[in-house]
């Protein structure tokens, strides 16, 4: 206890001490403020290239003929479901495949012989079944087990490929019950 009482007065006496040296106070000189050196102007020395162009494809005209011929195919029941499966790109180049589905759907609505399953309904769908939305249902099998969940009668499935450098849409209308191709139609892409 002792030692800790004289730990306790050492301290506070050390504490009480002040120096009395005399200290220069530290030499205080302005700052001056820099000069901002510009950047040197940029020269056009080279011509930025241009992006390539995006080529536009008008795919209603590509897929209004085809709707026209599947319409009148043998053995398609006017007034039934319609699933319409994205279309599927199977070349090496960039496409809007997305573009190319609502053509399709829309043609088929300005035609009024099949009833088109709504977007919601296979968002749904896809949801119900654990499907992605990345998922393009690349098989067939798929896209019918998709159609049967959704009660549709009919899948149109579509595809877009490369023949010897042209690139050509395909198009089957199958029976869902059966997995039968009742029609298959193909046309050139621009």
């Amino acid at each position: 206890m002792k030692r800790v009482l004289f730990v306790i007065l050492s301290a506070m006496l050390l504490a009480s001490c002040v120096f009395h040296e005399s200290q220069q106070p530290a030499p205080v000189t302005p700052a001056q403020p820099e000069k901002k050196q510009e950047p040197p102007p940029i020269e056009p020395s080279e011509k930025v290239p241009q992006p390539p162009k995006i080529q536009s494809t008008n795919w209603n005209d590509i897929v209004q003929p085809l709707i026209e011929k599947m319409a009148k195919a043998n053995g398609v029941g006017g007034g039934k479901l319609l699933l319409v499966d994205s279309v599927k790109n199977n070349t090496n180049s960039s496409l809007r495949t997305l573009k190319a589905t609502e053509a399709i759907t829309d043609a088929i609505n300005r035609k009024q012989v099949f009833r088109v399953v709504s977007k919601s309904q296979v968002y749904a769908a896809r949801q119900a079944l654990r499907l992605s939305s990345e998922d393009s249902l690349g098989l067939r099998s798929k896209s019918i087990g998709l159609a049967r969940y959704l009660n549709a009668d009919y899948v149109l499935y579509s595809t877009v490929s490369n023949h010897n450098g042209q690139r050509n849409i395909e198009m089957q209308l199958m029976l869902v019950k059966t997995g039968e191709i009742l029609w298959s139609g193909r046309g050139d892409v621009n």
